[in-house]
């Protein structure tokens, strides 16, 4: 029989910090320095020590790390690879080709949510963007796509579906996991958010490619010309919060000057600053690269379908693309430079990732370590108490007040999904997951919905929205740098697709998994 749970000051600091945290994100402002002061907080109310709420703000976001860091090592091998591959000038042959299929705007338009998609998954929007936008875009624009419409397949396919996913880099699943408890599996979450992700994605490129089908016009020349003479000033005034996306202040640093224009010419002068002796290994790995990580996606994917093939447990599937990540960066930058300079550009290109890495993930860290007080698995190493030993705070709360939450999934359902957007309205796509995944694994064993599937519908809510669709002041603001067109036209552009997207989802996943 279980004991009564007692509610104490503790759980009520905890559930006060919970929606201070929120109101900061509703405000546009960073919630590191709430999640600091709510750890202290709640753990002197737990413990009636200063010493050791003191000591809690610094043990918080030490065992965040810990238990993410494995992020950060596949973040930092995937950026130098990317490092390495453009001294070769491989990421754009990688994309080069896809010129030639643009025929018409109606072609343009999935050509550019493909692409961008791709490299997206494997390289977050952080170069999928400025690389898809500057060589891509001007040849959909020449083949009769309108600039908004290239700026919506952008931003669905790569801010939307590959970042709220994060299949193969897993920074999404891992914090939603974690937050979760320890009996969420990452994978598990990274499974349904992939094909959540899917079908938001399909759905709102089908509304936004009906939006937009009547303004494609046949190719010409000239809609180019018209694109080039646009102003490029499409950003918000002060409307950069400084608190978005990880990858938002990498993406929008690129639009702070004009990108050279992708004519045949300049493409070519970019792939002609490459040795004659590199040209070979330019397109060696331009090759190698994408096949690599199909491989890697392959061997993911396989065990799920059935095959006999082992499933890769635990870590293994981040383990083995920044395994893939590092070894290909050593060989590109063999490649590149000759095998004793690679002996010292290869750190350079590591101490890079790992700082773009750090610059991406560090304020997560005491967000993700406030929400850990209130999870009892991580409560007990804060705390420094042996397992099982530390209150977990808000599912006892829940679990006493679990008389007034509707037993009714749809319910459920859509209020995570509706946390998880209000935490991405200052623009942030992956701080409120700490929240929604700390939610989902307290809601879903009360009300008899599987966590896992919870801590995905609440990923979608938050990615999607702060991730660079729904909101101006999100790395949306690139996107529209990059397409010239205004940001406010692309947010109420993608509002209705995205919106039905997402409700979509949600209702999928309570059919498929609840």
């Amino acid at each position: 029989m279980q004991h009564e749970v007692v509610i104490g000051a503790a759980h009520w600091i905890y559930l006060m910090g919970v929606a201070v945290i929120v109101l900061t994100m509703i405000l546009r402002a960073n919630v590191v320095v709430p999640s600091i002061v709510g750890t202290a907080l709640v753990v002197f109310a737990l413990t009636g020590s200063p010493v050791s709420a003191l000591g809690a703000v610094f043990s918080a976001s030490l065992v965040a790390a810990k238990e993410l860091f494995n992020i950060f090592l596949v973040i930092a091998f995937m950026t130098a690879l990317l490092n390495a591959l453009k001294t070769l000038r491989s990421d754009i042959r990688m994309v080069e080709p896809f010129r030639v299929v643009m025929k018409n705007g109606h072609s343009a338009f999935f050509i550019l949510a493909g692409v961008t998609y791709v490299i997206s998954l494997f390289f977050w929007p952080t170069p999928a963007v400025p690389l898809v936008s500057a060589i891509l875009l001007p040849a959909a624009i020449a083949a009769g796509l309108p600039p908004l419409a290239g700026a919506m397949a952008i931003a669905i396919a790569g801010q939307g579906m590959a970042l709220s996913s994060d299949y193969v880099i897993g920074v999404a699943p891992g914090i939603s996991a974690k937050a979760a408890g320890a009996a969420v599996s990452a994978a598990v979450v990274a499974d349904r958010a992939l094909t959540l992700s899917i079908i938001t994605g399909a759905i709102a490129l089908c509304l936004a490619y009906l939006s937009m089908r009547k303004h494609i016009v046949p190719a010409s020349g000239l809609l180019l010309d018209r694109w080039q003479q646009r102003a490029s000033g499409t950003t918000l005034g002060g409307g950069d919060s400084g608190g978005g996306t990880f990858d938002k202040a990498e993406i929008a640093r690129a639009t702070a000057h004009d990108e050279p224009l992708a004519t045949e010419s300049n493409i070519e002068a970019s792939l002609s600053m490459v040795e004659r002796k590199r040209i070979k290994w330019s397109k060696c790995f331009a090759i190698v690269t994408p096949i690599a990580f199909l491989a890697v996606v392959t061997v993911m994917v396989l065990p799920k379908l059935g095959t006999g093939v082992q499933d890769l447990k635990g870590g293994e599937a981040a383990a083995l693309v920044g395994g893939v990540a590092a070894v290909l960066m050593m060989l590109a930058t063999l490649a590149a430079e000759g095998p004793r300079r690679m002996l010292d550009v290869c750190p350079d290109h590591i101490t890079d990732g790992f700082v773009f890495a750090f610059k991406a993930m560090g304020s997560v860290l005491p967000i993700a370590g406030f929400f850990f007080v209130g999870a009892g698995e991580t409560a007990a190493q804060i705390l420094g108490l042996p397992p099982g030993k530390a209150p977990s705070l808000l599912f006892e709360l829940i679990q006493s007040y679990q008389h007034l939450i509707p037993d009714n999934h749809m319910l459920v359902a859509f209020g995570v999904l509706l946390v998880g957007m209000i935490t991405g309205i200052d623009g942030s796509g992956f701080a409120g997951l700490p929240l929604t995944g700390t939610l989902a694994g307290a809601l879903g064993p009360v009300v008899g919905f599987d966590p896992a599937t919870l801590a995905a519908v609440g990923q979608m809510g938050a990615v999607w929205t702060g991730g660079g669709t729904l909101i101006a002041w999100s790395s949306l603001i690139a996107v529209a740098g990059f397409a010239r067109v205004p940001v406010l036209d692309a947010v109420r552009a993608l509002l209705i697709p995205v919106v039905i997207g997402l409700a979509c989802s949600t209702v999928a996943a309570m059919l498929l998994w609840s």
